[in-house]
């Protein structure tokens, strides 16, 4: 459930900041563990957690800061060392672990990282829990103080869980052929380099798909590096240029996935919930007749999903919103333009993996084209103006932005959309205009972060 009190620590996806620093500086993640420890100790007497973490190379220090918080609250602590953020959620609920935490910071650069929290039921923690653990771990902080945090042991990674999570995607689509695609991934030196290899390994046994691997050299710095999702032009190159069918690449920690097509075009989240809601609709799996999606979501997809008797209903932005409106609507399929993609009936969060697997099976079982299956989304131009402010206030106090989006509103009518937000993880106000018009969005999107820019900028 979402709520309107104000958050110091958590945001949209966890606990995110550079690593070492405040909000991630030692004191405060081993005051994440014992306020997390001490939660959990109200629903069983010796809680047992699992870890895991992305490749960043803070990954380590902070995941055996976190376990001495969690162990000094009577827990006990199990890492599935490097991993996606999906595979923790599953491994979480299918072992009987109270909660899961992952270390990543997702497709920020690698100097940033993060602490993501997931019940016993594999989904990430209420909005309400995160919060009322806030107030135990800023008494904490007020009252300890750790300047090193080498003196913790680092953890000891159990391989058995990855192997775990890839059987686990494997039967989660089953018969599932890749006899005559070629394929290229782009791992984006984050957690999927660990899984993609044994991954598509097992999937191609008898050797009748050509699957080409990019980025699973990580080396603690070079995550998200010019490549991954939130790159994906550099997937769609690469598809083109080695003369491949479908293009894949994940971000960071995997739980969201982007595509490409044959002819280099970026097949993004928007178009993956148009393809993936036809099929389900198709084999009477849509319940309802459908999708959720969000308000950057382009206004292409609502009219191609109307085309088809699908109607889309929009959350606001993040994946936990996503799932709370799929949840109140009995909804089967839900995602972010941003490439989240939520299949309740396979998994309880945003798997790119996953995703990818279920779309590669879908191109295989109708014999077309990722291309050919997109080809009559319409998508409305969009920009984004991401600025940079010293702080979140809200915007209504600000005459000269409130003239700016109104103009907009005016200008557009029923010609186009004005979506402003702040980014829930990073210091950002985003600017999206969508429009029939190339010009006049561009016009009005550059007019109102010209006056974000002057209140607020950076």
């Amino acid at each position: 459930m979402t709520t309107s009190k104000k958050r110091k620590l958590f945001g949209t996806d966890g606990i995110r900041a550079v690593a070492g620093k405040s909000p991630l500086d030692p004191t405060t993640i081993l005051s994440v563990g014992l306020a997390l420890g001490h939660s959990l100790k109200k629903i069983a007497s010796q809680p047992k957690v699992l870890i895991g973490r992305d490749t960043r190379e803070s990954g380590p220090w902070i995941a055996a800061t976190l376990a001495a918080g969690l162990r000094q609250a009577g827990a006990n602590v199990e890492s599935a060392g490097v991993i996606t953020t999906p595979a923790v959620a599953m491994l979480t609920r299918k072992h009987g672990f109270q909660a899961g935490v992952v270390i990543s910071a997702s497709h920020n650069p690698w100097h940033d990282n993060g602490i993501k929290l997931f019940g016993a039921d594999g989904y990430k923690l209420p909005d309400t829990v995160e919060l009322a653990m806030e107030e135990e771990i800023l008494f904490h902080v007020a009252q300890t103080k750790i300047s090193d945090s080498s003196t913790f042991p680092p953890l000891e990674d159990n391989p058995a869980f990855k192997d775990d999570y890839i059987r686990f995607l494997i039967d989660s689509v089953p018969g599932l052929s890749l006899a005559g695609l070629k394929i290229v991934a782009d791992c984006a030196n984050g957690a999927s380099a660990a899984i993609a290899p044994e991954l598509f390994r097992r999937l191609n046994a008898d050797g009748r798909a050509e699957v080409t691997l990019l980025n699973t050299a990580p080396d603690g710095r070079n995550i998200n590096a010019n490549c991954g999702a939130l790159h994906p032009d550099y997937v769609a190159r690469e598809t083109t240029a080695r003369g491949a069918s479908v293009g894949l690449t994940f971000d960071g920690d995997a739980d969201r996935c982007m595509l490409a097509d044959a002819q280099g075009k970026v097949i993004n989240g928007d178009a993956i919930l148009l393809i993936a809601g036809r099929d389900l609709k198709a084999r009477g799996m849509l319940t309802g007749d459908l999708v959720v999606a969000t308000t950057m979501s382009n206004m292409g997809l609502e009219a191609a999903l109307k085309r088809s008797g699908i109607a889309m209903l929009r959350a606001p932005v993040g994946d936990r919103y996503v799932l709370e409106e799929m949840q109140k609507h009995n909804a089967a399929l839900g995602g972010e333009q941003s490439g989240h993609i939520l299949l309740p009936h396979l998994a309880t969060t945003g798997d790119g993996l996953l995703t990818a697997l279920v779309v590669l099976d879908l191109v295989a079982r109708s014999g077309r084209s990722l291309g050919e299956l997109t080809a009559d989304l319409k998508v409305f131009p969009q920009v984004i103006v991401n600025v940079k402010v010293r702080e979140k206030k809200p915007l209504a106090g600000f005459p000269a932005v409130v003239e700016a989006i109104c103009a907009a509103e005016s200008a557009l009518q029923d010609s186009g959309r004005v979506v402003i937000r702040y980014s829930g993880t990073e210091p950002l106000a985003r600017v999206m205009i969508e429009a029939e018009s190339n010009e006049m969005m561009k016009h009005h999107a550059e007019a109102i972060a010209a006056a974000i820019r002057k209140e607020l900028g950076a």
